[in-house]
């Protein structure tokens, strides 16, 4: 169900922008309300929204800065919004996170600034429900093993996101280039203490023999060399590429792509994402043995989704402005409404 409706009163005292940071964030925002919320609001608003290509700049040979625009054009929805985001691989060895953002959210009648929102954390709430909400259509609905590449910021919202959908999953596995990483991620999952009844582990085995576990394998990484090989995938298996932006970054080979039915978020994951890019130039696929976007899977068009126990599917995403705003609208409206609730108490 859609966060209610908040009105700005343009007849009313125009207030201060309020400031959403990551903890007031963590209070008004859980997978499962925001996995509802793009389910219900994406086929039914997305067409209205406007969101042009977003720019990235280089700013320095390995980071960049992104700038993600969107603006509604429905009454019901009305806001303009921009993401701002930095992108700093080598981050890592400062142990700082590599991606950082920020978003301005504006009411679309009056330009009236309404919230600046810490977009760091919106992005992976974000981006791993966008993951979870594909996987709901498409992983199968008795898969038990789920395979986690890469265990950075990203890694412990997709296995919650994940777990969210897919109940079914008894097994979590992890897997790092470093595998103490992997090993401290497991830790601190087991030490929050909401994943009772799941197996969580750290695996020092090869990627190959963890990979042909998985039921579900999502990778979230900045490879730039293939790190699933598809013919390790096992019958039936979903695979979640989420790492991988540029045409440089690829997270698995091409027999992955060519074994797999392969959806993707958007359309700009034709011309972003390496994996995508790359097997359309080598002839392996083509634009049209794409099947269909994220929409279309939750809207039930061309018969698509998972056809079968057997089939191999694949998802790849590479974030979007339209899912950026309806994220915003929900952490925006949560918290008036709760700031609302509170003032009549």
């Amino acid at each position: 169900m859609a966060a209610k409706q908040y009105q700005v009163d343009l007849t009313s005292t125009i207030t201060p922008p309020i400031y959403i940071s990551t903890q007031t964030l963590h209070s008004l925002l859980t997978h499962k309300s925001l996995i509802t919320h793009l389910q219900s609001a994406l086929p039914t608003v997305s067409s209205t929204i406007q969101s042009p290509v977003r720019q990235a700049h280089q700013t320095s040979p390995s980071s960049s800065l992104l700038l993600m625009p969107s603006w509604s054009l429905s009454p019901a929805l009305p806001y303009i919004g921009v993401k701002l985001v930095t992108f700093h691989p080598n981050n890592c060895t400062l142990n700082l996170r590599g991606v950082h953002a920020s978003y301005v959210l504006f009411h679309s009648l009056t330009g009236q600034p309404l919230a600046s929102i810490d977009a760091t954390e919106l992005t992976v709430y974000r981006t791993s429900c966008v993951s979870a909400l594909a996987s709901q259509y498409l992983s199968r609905k008795d898969s038990e093993t789920f395979v986690m590449i890469g265990a950075g910021s990203l890694a412990p919202h997709l296995i919650k996101a994940h777990l969210t959908v897919r109940p079914s999953l008894k097994r979590v596995i992890i897997w790092n280039r470093s595998f103490e990483k992997a090993k401290t991620l497991v830790e601190k999952l087991n030490g929050e203490g909401r994943l009772e009844g799941v197996c969580l582990e750290a695996s020092n085995a090869s990627l190959e023999e963890v990979v042909r576990l998985g039921d579900i394998v999502s990778c979230a990484t900045n490879s730039e060399t293939p790190l699933v090989k598809g013919v390790e995938l096992k019958v039936g298996a979903h695979l979640d590429l989420v790492g991988s932006f540029q045409h440089s970054m690829r997270e698995c080979d091409d027999e992955a792509i060519r074994r797999g039915r392969v959806f993707i978020d958007n359309e700009a994951a034709l011309v972003e994402a390496g994996e995508l890019v790359g097997a359309f130039q080598r002839g392996v696929i083509t634009r049209d043995d794409i099947v269909g976007d994220l929409v279309e899977l939750i809207n039930g068009e061309k018969e698509i989704g998972r056809r079968d126990s057997e089939e191999i599917t694949v998802f790849k995403s590479v974030g979007s402005a339209v899912v950026d705003l309806l994220s915003a609208q929900l952490v925006y409206e949560t918290r008036i409404n709760n700031q609302n609730s509170s003032l009549h108490v």
